[in-house]
């Protein structure tokens, strides 16, 4: 009898850790547009509208924490991109896990950071900023990691075409790819909701640590499909 060959983790396990993924996209714009002065850190679309109100003198809008955000999301791409050229033909699960460790460390040291701050007040700049890079840093490693990997509909970072595809491919039949992409909206949707919520009542390193830990977590889990033994042939 011919042995059935191991399911790829793009096939099996890789999108379970991708929608996981996502939603921490939710908790830590949750954390950085609530609770570091209208910035984000992890939706660079969202930030470069805010640093364009800013830009226009719009009150609540300022243009160094945008601008310290895009930076260290554009260094943390960098760093992903240098780690994965680092992985080619290495274990998938080996590339994932070291991005895990690092993203999940640089959320937990934001998250001891922002201990400090008063967010009413925004003070003091220097943790507030120090947060931003830190989650930016985080957001942008990810984003180029999971760029990298080419799974349709999760970008874990960006909606905008998810939820076009939605729509426009109901046109003479139901989506295949409905289940993933409304599934992507609804991770990060609900991130955001539990992101906000915790915020709001217990404090903001909260959803950085809960950020840090599902990222690393969801990865271990991943990890463990003899599938992620192998290099991603995207």
């Amino acid at each position: 009898m011919t042995a059935t060959p191991a399911a790829s983790p793009i096939k099996s396990t890789l999108p379970r850790l991708l929608l996981l993924l996502s939603a921490t996209t939710g908790l830590v714009d949750a954390a950085s547009v609530l609770g570091l002065g209208k910035v984000f850190t992890a939706n660079m679309t969202g930030n470069v509208v805010f640093l364009g109100f800013a830009a226009a003198g719009t009150p609540g809008f300022k243009v160094v924490p945008a601008v310290m955000a895009l930076l260290a999301f554009m260094v943390g791409a960098f760093g992903a991109g240098r780690l994965a050229g680092a992985h080619v033909d290495l274990p998938l699960r080996r590339w994932l896990l070291w991005a895990a460790v690092v993203e999940a460390a640089l959320l937990w040291i934001a998250a001891a950071i922002s201990t400090r701050i008063d967010i009413a007040a925004q003070a003091p700049e220097i943790a507030v900023l120090s947060v931003i890079v830190l989650t930016g840093f985080a957001m942008g490693l990810r984003n180029a990691t999971v760029r990298s990997l080419k799974v349709p509909d999760l970008t874990t970072t960006v909606l905008t075409l998810t939820i076009t595809g939605i729509a426009a491919d109901q046109v003479g039949g139901r989506s295949p790819n409905f289940l993933r992409r409304f599934a992507a909206v609804l991770s990060i949707f609900l991130g955001a909701a539990v992101g906000a919520t915790l915020l709001l009542h217990v404090g903001l390193a909260v959803p950085l640590i809960l950020a840090g830990a599902i990222v690393l977590g969801a990865t271990l889990l991943f990890a463990r499909d003899p599938a992620s033994a192998a290099p991603h042939r995207p």
